[in-house]
Parts: C-alpha cells; structure tokens; sequence
C-alpha cells in the first residue's frame, strides 16, 4: 500500500463514518483536557466530514465539561480503530467551538429526537439525586458543533507486517513511513 492510498483510504472511512451507523469511524473517542489539566476521552459521534479543508464536525451540548475543557485548552485528539482492516487512525486537530447564530442551519437539520440531547436540567456532569432525576429538553442556545480542524493523521496497519505513516498539514499531507 502506498502512501497516498493509505491516506485516501482513512478519509474515505471519515467520510463512511458521517453516513453510516455502523462505520468505525461513526463513534470515534475525543480526548481533550480538563480545566484541571487531566485527560478526559469520551466517545462521540461524526457529524461531518470536509475533506478539502480537513474538519470534522462533532455535536455537543455548550455547558457539557469538554466545551469548558476546549476553551481553555482548544487541542485534541480523536482516535478511531478498524477492527476489520486492523488499522488505527489517530487525529491532532485544532477545535472551535462554534454555537447561537453560527450553528443555526446545522440545528435546523437535528432531528427532533435527537434535539432533547441538548439542553437538559440539569447540565450534563451536574449531581443529582437519584439516576433519572433530570429533565430532557430541547434548547438551540444548548447546541454547540466541535469543528476539529486536523492537523495531523498518524496511522498504524496492524497486518502481518505492520506499517506506520503519518501525515501533517503543515507539509501539505505529504506522507511519512514511521516505524510501527
């Protein structure tokens, strides 16, 4: 496998990961930093892929732990495994954290199921009293989109021969065999 092949091969899995459910790439781990400077991972969802500039879209609730994490430290990591082409992929991207007027087409395309996941009482990570003693609504000043602007992509093939490469932005994607 060349570089350039096993560089489109992990964008066309981003891309697969927006469209289908069952894509590894749809429920990739976001690792991020507390305000405390400790590692925080969680897994998240894939909302959009764009390839030319490179960002990936990930929905969140404003007043969730990771929002306030990325504010003060605005880097983070995800992290998708493959298990059938035994491939992980890791991400460096630099976030924004975008919401109110900047968000507004995007919250019009949520489905109004999904929209009780932003905007609940009280805020996520807040104690309560007993496991289902919160309150599920529907708030757009709750909605925020996570816009990762990648930096770079490390890739590691687990095959009988493993191979690693990595991608940086900075150089214009060009690819760099790394040993596994």
């Amino acid at each position: 496998m060349s570089l350039a092949s096993l560089h489109e091969q992990v964008w066309n899995g981003l891309v697969r990961g927006v469209h289908d459910r069952r894509a590894p790439a749809r429920h990739p781990t976001l690792a991020t930093v507390t305000c405390d400077g400790l590692p925080s991972v969680r897994t998240v969802v894939l909302r959009s892929v764009d390839r030319p500039s490179a960002c990936l879209d990930i929905h969140t609730d404003v007043h969730s732990a990771k929002v306030s994490g990325l504010r003060a430290r605005p880097h983070a990591a995800l992290h998708v495994w493959d298990q059938s082409a035994h491939l992980q992929v890791r991400l460096d991207a630099a976030v924004a954290i975008l919401s109110g007027a900047e968000v507004a087409e995007t919250w019009a395309r949520v489905p109004m199921a999904s929209r009780t996941s932003y905007g609940s009482i009280p805020g996520p990570g807040q104690p309560i009293e007993s496991a289902l003693a919160y309150t599920k609504t529907s708030d757009p000043d709750a909605f925020a989109v996570l816009r990762l602007q990648v930096l770079m992509i490390d890739i590691l093939h687990l095959g009988p021969d493993h191979r690693r490469a990595r991608f940086d932005r900075s150089n214009g994607w060009q690819g760099q065999w790394l040993a596994p």
